[in-house]
């Protein structure tokens, strides 16, 4: 019998391609989650559909899986040109794009379909000639694919499959007048396969689906559950001087496997990481300014279990798919109650469970009531332990580079931001 968080559909009994069956198998799938039960049997038949699903549902194995499908019972024209994709999935950041292709590899791992990976920040030249030799599936985010289009790097005259993943999210981070731009330039959607996925369905992502889309349908599967089931979360009310003792108490008593630790600006990430390495935690920064190929390696260091806790700003919020993170600390509670919501997803996804330990400080306690507003039930109040906090050793001082040059301005990045976003050590402690 399935448990709560897949269903009695198999993929076996979905009639997909013997080679994607093959891929799934290889990817140790068996059971479908709901989202993929309720989404595969009408798009692995042609059926447009919108879905709305929390974060960790499985709905990228769902549109990969229905556009690999699609491709394999519809040829491509003889007419194809090679700069011609067959399949375009836009993401709203670099790290979601990523984690699809990488997925795509994973469940196409036995088709021949040829895959190519956009996205700004590095490899211009690199991702410009991969699409220039021919690919079938792109996935990129909307700014870098827009780029290569209108260079003529590759057209979309003989695309059959659309599909926007995170549409909120684009709606969000301004892209969607970019999004319009690339579907106007599609195929019409009588003519093409055509697949959505948000975190809600808002008035504006709806209208976005029934304007370039061909009457799909609207698939949600719990819309009212706004946080992962399995996450156990607990609010504790602390002192500002509180705040660091109190984390190193907690990673000791719990020895958390892997523990992203989020902050609210770069300073106080610098700040944390400086404490956690200073008391024997290896740790590393993941912020906004930290370059795409270091911020990438740093991932996957963080995958691979190298690197045991990570200290994000928001940057790392959306968009990633780690498996096995066992605690999300939020050292300082977001100002924007959906930021709580992305925070937590990155922990207990795909039925895993994790823990959401949040310190409600002098500076950001006024945004609790706003977050338990929105998840739609209080989060558990403790009260801060004195045998939890621990004295903490000095911090590793963070080295910075002289401001130099016109007006003062720095001569490079902080010294916070080397190779894998970890903060330089000096020789002595501050």
């Amino acid at each position: 019998m399935a448990n709560q968080h897949l269903t009695e559909v198999t993929f076996k009994s979905l009639n997909l391609q013997h080679a994607l069956l093959e891929g799934v198998n290889s990817a140790g799938f068996v059971e479908c989650t709901p989202i993929q039960a309720e989404t595969l049997p009408l798009a692995l038949t042609g059926v447009d559909v919108a879905g709305q699903a929390q974060t960790g549902t499985g709905k990228t194995a769902a549109f990969l899986l229905a556009a690999m499908h699609h491709l394999h019972t519809h040829p491509a024209t003889p007419t194809r040109a090679i700069n011609q994709p067959r399949v375009l999935i836009l993401a709203p950041t670099r790290e979601l794009a990523v984690q699809i292709h990488t997925d795509a590899a994973l469940l196409g791992q036995h088709t021949e379909l040829k895959l190519a990976l956009a996205y700004g920040g590095t490899g211009y030249e690199t991702q410009r000639e991969q699409i220039s030799a021919g690919v079938d599936i792109l996935i990129g985010t909307p700014g870098r694919i827009i780029d290569y289009f209108k260079q003529h790097v590759f057209d979309l005259r003989a695309l059959q499959v659309m599909v926007l993943d995170e549409a909120d999210r684009m709606f969000d981070l301004g892209f969607i007048k970019d999004i319009r731009y690339l579907l106007r330039r599609m195929p019409p959607p009588e003519k093409r396969l055509s697949m959505l996925f948000s975190a809600t369905l808002s008035y504006r992502v709806t209208e976005l689906a029934y304007e370039h889309m061909n009457n799909p349908r609207i698939i949600a599967v719990e819309p009212d559950r706004v946080t992962a089931e399995n996450v156990t979360q607990v609010a504790y009310y602390t002192a500002n001087s509180e705040k660091i003792p109190l984390l190193l108490g907690m990673l000791q008593h719990m020895d958390p496997r892997r523990s992203i630790v989020f902050v609210n600006t770069k300073r106080t990430a610098e700040r944390v990481w400086s404490y956690l390495e200073g008391n024997g935690y290896k740790a590393a920064m993941l912020s906004g300014d930290v370059p795409q190929t270091k911020r990438l390696r740093l991932l996957r260091e963080f995958q691979s279990g190298e690197l045991p806790i990570l200290v994000a700003t928001d940057v790392a919020a959306r968009g990633l798919h780690i498996p096995e993170v066992s605690h999300i600390f939020n050292f300082d509670l977001p100002q924007d109650a959906e930021d709580y919501v992305h925070r937590i997803g990155r922990t207990a996804r795909a039925g895993a469970s994790g823990d959401a330990i949040s310190f409600a400080c002098e500076d950001y306690a006024y945004s609790l009531p706003e977050i338990e507003a929105y998840i739609g039930h209080k989060i558990p109040s403790e009260s801060v332990s004195q045998d939890w906090l621990i004295t903490p050793k000095a911090p590793v001082k963070i080295e910075r580079r002289p401001r130099n040059g016109p007006g003062g301005k720095a001569g490079g990045r902080r010294a916070g931001n080397r190779a894998g976003g970890r903060p330089r050590r000096s020789g002595t402690r501050s």
